[in-house]
Formats: C-alpha cells, sequence, structure tokens
C-alpha cells in the first residue's frame, strides 16, 4: 500500500460534533475527496460501504457543488464510489469501484464496474484535454 499523505491522523480520527449545526431540516454534509486541477476541473469524490443510498439531502447539496463550479472555463466531475472496507481497515480510495457520475450537469450510471476512481479520473482527464471520451469509456 502506498504511503499516507495524511499529516497528521489522530486529527483525522477526531469525531466532528455537528449537533449545534442543524438549521431546520438541513445539516452538514461533507466532501470525502476534492481535487483541483489547475482551476480548470474539479474532482468531488464521494465514498460510499457496499450498496449504503446516497441519501436525497447529500446527493442534491453535492450536485448542486459539482454544478455550480461549472464555467466557461472550468469543468467539474462528481463520483459516487464504493468499498466494503471494514470500519477498522483504511480505504484505498484510488481503488474505490465507481457507480455514478455527475458530468456537464447530468448523472450517469457507471458501466463499467471495473472502473476505479483512480481509473475514472485519468478518463476525465482525457476528455477535458482532447474534448472527447477515451475509447474505452464509453457511459
Amino acid at each position: 500500500m502506498p504511503e499516507t499523505i495524511i499529516r497528521n491522523e489522530d486529527f483525522m480520527r477526531q469525531i466532528k460534533d455537528f449537533s449545534g449545526m442543524r438549521f431546520g431540516r438541513i445539516s452538514p454534509t461533507d466532501i470525502d475527496c476534492f481535487l483541483d486541477f489547475g482551476n480548470k476541473l474539479f474532482i468531488l469524490v464521494e465514498l460510499k460501504h457496499g450498496e449504503a443510498e446516497l441519501p436525497l439531502g447529500q446527493k442534491l447539496a453535492l450536485e448542486r457543488l459539482c454544478d455550480a463550479c461549472e464555467s466557461d472555463t472550468r469543468s467539474s466531475c462528481l463520483i459516487i464510489a464504493r468499498h466494503d472496507c471494514g470500519k477498522d481497515e483504511s480505504i484505498d480510495v484510488s481503488q474505490a469501484v465507481v457507480s455514478d457520475i455527475r458530468w456537464e450537469r447530468k448523472w450517469h450510471s457507471w458501466r463499467d464496474k471495473n472502473d476505479t476512481v483512480r481509473k475514472l479520473i485519468e478518463k476525465v482527464l482525457v476528455w477535458k484535454e482532447t474534448g472527447r471520451a477515451a475509447s474505452d469509456s464509453e457511459s
């Protein structure tokens, strides 16, 4: 397994208490991963365990954020990926399997069940650079 880039694992493991952050029915959500490729491409990743559902409120918040990042000069992609790691195991985000993506303001169920987060990001980089999908990335 590659060396982790977490600077302080003890702080990472701290429980964040959001109980005082409810506003009516609105409560905080998080983003599991964010990458900024030179302000030209933003990648957001949300991880779910197994077949856990993406709650509607979280889906809407992530979708709206992804769409708000779109502009004439910037693309954004939201990746929903799945893992089967136990609660005491580290999750290798690069190897989580993609189930859905939000790209160009549309949801796409991902057909290639062998695509990992890493593989899909590499495909998105090709799409962004060439303006067309890589030959094996049709969805």
